[in-house]
Parts: structure tokens; C-alpha cells; sequence
């Protein structure tokens, strides 16, 4: 089997990962692409690049969709550069710095702020273990057309892996925006805001722990993923505290193509809970989110290159106060190993 076997996919990032909450905060994205046909893994560097935009353009009060007489939004793209080194077949380290550019346009008062903000975001650590893996079927066969039989290996019939993710999120994102907390003020009669200081942040300003799983089975052209992600907040700056969130995804897929090119497709659902983040010790109430995204997951591989490309649409959203929730993302990687 591959190296692309033991690599996985993380939910922040999952993607996931994969983050729908209006604050956007991005989590690591690891390479995840089925094994092609049987071969050695081996130690080894890789490095790649993923990208997430999300559309907030939507205004929802408690979970129920409202006019947006100002034409508020929030443009969002995070770039993710990583780069990590394989130790062997279970252990792999992974760094990965993310790039933020976030366009938007809100009400300020009865006037109306237009900008944009960018730079680099939160850097973090992964570590990825493989906890348990299982084949079976598949086996030798003989080529018995020339003098001496050559012996053929096949990829089995039957994979399943269980991967275990434990990391570190440092305070490396600028956090001035989140200063805008303390000059928040309601000014009767203008409209209000769904996109603050917390939205536009490029970090949260602390330490976070990062524990996920995730799970791959295969049974010969059909497959099943599953992705768990717990971020641990620490202190942030400011004053103000991120609160916990936990993220998910996956699906079964099919591979049409599985040869030296393998191809293939996922029906994906994702989603998150967070709940309310906590400013000068109080409640937030404009930060809780649960959501529910669906949308197809297209895999790509071809010797020492992996690809995919995600579209998710939103089927649940509920929501705390009024905050600006997600119309569409997408998201997309790649990768290349040494």
C-alpha cells in the first residue's frame, strides 16, 4: 500500500475540514487519497497547498433567516500551506501556516464599512497515528507466459484504518480586530451588524489543543470516511475567549477509476457545534452556531500527487442572536510527496 493510505484528511479544515461557524477560524488539512495498487510505504517529506472560500451572506436571527436591507457579507479564503514528514507507517508530523484574505461590507452605525482584512493565521502542529489497520483478500497471482513465474501482488479486497490526531494551535495571527469588541455600541433605529471583530479576526490569540479521529473502510471500489475534530481553547487576547467546537464529516464513495490514476467521488455531510464564545467573562451571544453542510467530494491521484475539491452547501444552520451564517463553500487541495 501507499503512502497516501496513512495520510488523512483533518476536519478544521475538516477541513475540514472544514470550518461553517461565521468566525471561519480554519483547521489543518492533511492530504487524504485511497491506496492505489500495492506498494511499499515508505518515510518521506510532503508538502502541498488547500484553499477554503466561504460566502456569508445570508443574515439569521436565532436560527431563522432575516432581511438584509444593508447588503452585509463576508468574503472568506484561507490558503493552507503544509509541509510534513512521514516517520514510518504509523506516525507522521505535519506544520501548517494558513494565509487569510477576508473581503466585507457591513453596517457601522448608518454608514456603511466596506474593507478587508488579511495575513497570516493561526500555525499549527500535527501529529497522526495510526491506531489500527486491517486487510484482507486480494493476494498473488502468477504470470506464467514467459520461462519463470512472476508473481503478482494485488491490493486487497478489504482495508480498514483507525487514525488518531493530537496537536497544537499557536498564537500566530494578528488579533487587533478583536479589539472592536470593546467599542461595540447600539445605536437606536440603525440597522444592526451580523459581522464583528470576532468574524474578522486572523487568530484567536491562544494556545488550543487539537484531538480528532478518523476512520477509513474500503471495500474494493466502494468506500466509507468518517472525521471527528475537538479544538480545546485556551485564553485568548483581548479578553476574549473562543469557546470549544467540535467539527464532523463524512460519507460513502465510489472509485470509477482505480489504476495508476485513481478517481473517485464521496457524498460528503459535515457539520460543527460551538457554542457561545465568552467576552470580559460574559456571553458572546452572538458567536453559537450548529450546522449541517452536504455537497459532493471529488478525489484525485496519480503517482506521487493527490488532489481534491469539495463543494458544501448548508441544510441546517441554527444560530444564536443575529450573525451572518454561510451561503456556500468550497474547498480545495493538493499535495506531493517526495
Amino acid at each position: 500500500m501507499t503512502r497516501f493510505f496513512y495520510a488523512v484528511l483533518l476536519v478544521g479544515a475538516m477541513s475540514l475540514p472544514v470550518i461553517s461557524r461565521a468566525c471561519d477560524l480554519c483547521g489543518c488539512f492533511t492530504p487524504q487519497v485511497a491506496e492505489p495498487q500495492v506498494q511499499t510505504t515508505r518515510p518521506g517529506f510532503y508538502s502541498g497547498v488547500s484553499e477554503q472560500f466561504t460566502r456569508f451572506g445570508t443574515m439569521q436571527f436565532e436560527g431563522d433567516e432575516v432581511p438584509n436591507p444593508t447588503g452585509q457579507y463576508l468574503n472568506s479564503s484561507i490558503t493552507q500551506l503544509f509541509a510534513g514528514y512521514e516517520i514510518n507507517e504509523r506516525f507522521a508530523l505535519q506544520l501548517t501556516l494558513p494565509i487569510i484574505d477576508r473581503e466585507f461590507k457591513r453596517p457601522e452605525g448608518f454608514a456603511i464599512d466596506h474593507g478587508s482584512e488579511s495575513g497570516i493565521g493561526d500555525m499549527s502542529i500535527l501529529l497522526r497515528t495510526v491506531g489500527f489497520k486491517y486487510s484482507s483478500g486480494g493476494g498473488r497471482t502468477f504470470d506464467v507466459s514467459g520461462k519463470n513465474p512472476v508473481a503478482i501482488e494485488h491490493e486487497p479486497d478489504f482495508t480498514f484504518s483507525a487514525v488518531l490526531l493530537t496537536g497544537l494551535k499557536f498564537p500566530t495571527g494578528d488579533t487587533s480586530r478583536l479589539e472592536e469588541e470593546f467599542h461595540e455600541i447600539e445605536i437606536p433605529g440603525a440597522p444592526e451588524s451580523g459581522i464583528h471583530g470576532h468574524d474578522l479576526t486572523l487568530g484567536t490569540g491562544s494556545y488550543d489543543g487539537i484531538f480528532g479521529e478518523q476512520n477509513s473502510f474500503r471495500y474494493k471500489n466502494i468506500f466509507l470516511e468518517t472525521n471527528l475534530q475537538f479544538t480545546l481553547r485556551g485564553d485568548g487576547a483581548h479578553q476574549y475567549h473562543f469557546a470549544n467546537d467540535l467539527t464532523w464529516s463524512g460519507g460513502p464513495g465510489y472509485y470509477f477509476l482505480r489504476k495508476e490514476t485513481i478517481a473517485g467521488i464521496e457524498f460528503e455531510i459535515s457539520g460543527e457545534y460551538k457554542d457561545v464564545d465568552r467576552f470580559r467573562g460574559k456571553p458572546a451571544d452572538d458567536t453559537g452556531i450548529t450546522s449541517v453542510f452536504l455537497g459532493p467530494r471529488i478525489v484525485l491521484s496519480h503517482g506521487r500527487w493527490s488532489a481534491e475539491l469539495t463543494g458544501e452547501f448548508p441544510i441546517s444552520i441554527d444560530n444564536t442572536s443575529l450573525q451572518a451564517v454561510p451561503d456556500y463553500r468550497i474547498r480545495g487541495g493538493f499535495s506531493f510527496h517526495f
